[in-house]
């Protein structure tokens, strides 16, 4: 890991956002893949969303494995990082944009802004912080070598 010239309560921060989306979105993913039905049963608010659907919770798990595994390279590869994070953010807060439309619209109640934060507004944030964060350090080692 490249936290070069960062105070150590920032690279703290960085390391637990980042152990947080690859840890949390990637056991997701694989819950989603391994035991769909158990999943669609466990996890606050799916089965208000419609029917149980193997094929489709399975895909987003694939989405969600992929996703965790992004912030976990890009922890690991610094010169990946940017386009790593920012490709696995823009999916993140695409969805938890969809969630607070469906509010918006009617189709759900604001009741479930706080149920889904922890899953889905949350990663998205750490998402978005993390890929400025990356931007930001990339641009200061540009301009140090340079």
């Amino acid at each position: 890991m490249t936290i070069i010239h960062d105070n150590r309560t920032i690279a703290a921060a960085v390391v637990a956002m980042v152990a947080f989306n690859a840890i949390f979105l990637s056991a997701n993913g694989l819950f989603m893949l391994v035991n769909p039905l158990a999943w669609y049963d466990l996890v606050p608010g799916v089965t208000d969303t419609g029917f149980f659907n193997q094929h489709f919770i399975r895909d987003i798990g694939m989405i969600q494995l992929f996703l965790g595994a992004a912030f976990g390279l890009g922890m690991a590869m610094p010169e990946r990082r940017v386009g790593l994070w920012a490709a696995a953010t823009l999916w993140l807060s695409a969805h938890a944009l969809f969630h607070f439309w469906e509010v918006a619209v009617g189709i759900c109640s604001p009741a479930v802004i706080p149920r889904d934060f922890p899953a889905v507004t949350l990663p998205a944030i750490l998402g978005i912080v993390l890929t400025f964060w990356a931007i930001r350090r990339s641009s200061a080692e540009k301009t140090a070598s340079a």
